[in-house]
Order: structure tokens, then C-alpha cells, then sequence
């Protein structure tokens, strides 16, 4: 395998074309609705075969719209950090249940996250919950909602529940390994209220090991940490 230092350049191509893909998905529907008053025009005047491919355009458009929905336009919203932006293009999504179910899925969980940034604890509770009953395609996702799950728990004081979900998440898999550090830290949180200090001590260790770099996790780890070495087990 060749590994390169320099980042790799992309031709200006290529964000022409996204931006272009960009702006179809943002105005698909509208697309297709002019579309398809088009083919009207086109029909009365000249015949349906001459229209046809204006209706079948028009029609694969708005079908698109509803089935498939803008959430690829999240992306960079979510990567820069506007959940504004991102919470605008998820408000512009009238009809949710006709998306198609994996990305229905997608759906409940991104207002789940949002709400849960909002401190809204209830609302975030159900949109993630609605997310996992439909499945979610990737099981890294899956795990990194149950853990969203568990911490829910543990702010409404359920650490029966939040342990369930958090043992789940580990068991499924976390995306990187700020997650599995902040899954193992709220095993150790949730071990200690229990006072089973070996458990304890051991999730502590396994956060550790994953070397996170995260502020807050790093914070966790060192307060814990003054903590977690002077109890027995």
C-alpha cells in the first residue's frame, strides 16, 4: 500500500459537479413540476409521444423528492457544524414516511441528535427510538444511537436502561474511538454507582486504551481518574 503525506487534489470538476447535484436535489420537485406542465403544453400541441420523455423526467424528479429526500444536502451542514442548517433541510421533509425506510431511518435519528443538542430530552429520546425500530443500515450507526440512547438514560436517572443500551452499543461496534472511550466511561460512571469497583476499574482502563483526544472525554478520564484510584476492588 503507498501512503501519501500530501493531501490529495481534486479537479475543479469534481465540485462543479456536486454542486450541481447539490442543486438538483434541493430543486427536484419544483424541477419536476415545471416539467410536467411542460409535457402539458408540449401534449396539447404537438402530441403525448413528444412529451413523454418531459412527463417521465418530471415524474422520476418528484418521485425522488418524496422517496429519497434532500438528506444528502445535511452533509455539509452537520461537518461544519451549522445543526441549524441542518435542522431547516430536515424541516423541509413534509411527508417522512414515504422516504424510503433506511433513510427514514436516518431521518428520526439526525432530529433525534438535534433535539438532543437542544437539551430537548424527551423529544430526542422518541426520534431515536423511532430511528432503531426501523433499523439502521450500518451497525456502527446503530451502535453509536444506542449509546446516544444509554446517555439519554442516564440524564433521566435510569441507569438500569442506560446500561442496557450502552452494553448493547459496545457489543454492536462505535464508529471511532472517542465513542468507545465515552461508551466505556459511562459503563465505569454507571459500574461505580453500583459499587462493583472491579467493573469499575476495568471500563476505566478499556476508556484509556482507546487514547481519545475529544476535550470533554479527556476531562472525564482525569476526573475519574483522581477518583477511581483511591476505591478498593
Amino acid at each position: 500500500m503507498l501512503l501519501n503525506s500530501e493531501p490529495v487534489s481534486l479537479p475543479p470538476k469534481y465540485f462543479t459537479e456536486m454542486k450541481a447535484y447539490n442543486f438538483l436535489i434541493r430543486y427536484r420537485l419544483t424541477i419536476g413540476i415545471v416539467l410536467l406542465l411542460l409535457g402539458g403544453v408540449t401534449n396539447y400541441g404537438a402530441g403525448f409521444w413528444p412529451a413523454f420523455p418531459l412527463y417521465f423526467i418530471g415524474a422520476i424528479l418528484i418521485f425522488g423528492h418524496f422517496f429519497f429526500g434532500p438528506l444528502r444536502l445535511i452533509q455539509e451542514y452537520m461537518e461544519n457544524g451549522d445543526l441549524e442548517g441542518a435542522e431547516k433541510i430536515l424541516n423541509s421533509i413534509k411527508f417522512p414516511n414515504l422516504l424510503y425506510k433506511p433513510i427514514r431511518s436516518v431521518y428520526y435519528t439526525l432530529k433525534g441528535n438535534i433535539a438532543m443538542s437542544k437539551q430537548d430530552f424527551d423529544s430526542a429520546e422518541a426520534m431515536m427510538k423511532k430511528g432503531l425500530d426501523l433499523g439502521i443500515p450500518m451497525k456502527e450507526a446503530e451502535g453509536a444511537s444506542m449509546l446516544q440512547m444509554g446517555m439519554l438514560a442516564m440524564q433521566k436517572g435510569n441507569l438500569k436502561q442506560a446500561e442496557s443500551y450502552i452494553r448493547q452499543a459496545i457489543r454492536k461496534g462505535l464508529p471511532d474511538k472517542e465513542n468507545e472511550a465515552a461508551a466505556y466511561l459511562q459503563m465505569c460512571s454507571i459500574m461505580m454507582n453500583k459499587r462493583e469497583f472491579r467493573a469499575a476499574k476495568d471500563f476505566y482502563r478499556k476508556a484509556k486504551a482507546c487514547k481519545p483526544t475529544t476535550v470533554q472525554i479527556v476531562d472525564q478520564l482525569k476526573e475519574i481518574g483522581k477518583y477511581i484510584s483511591r476505591i478498593p476492588g
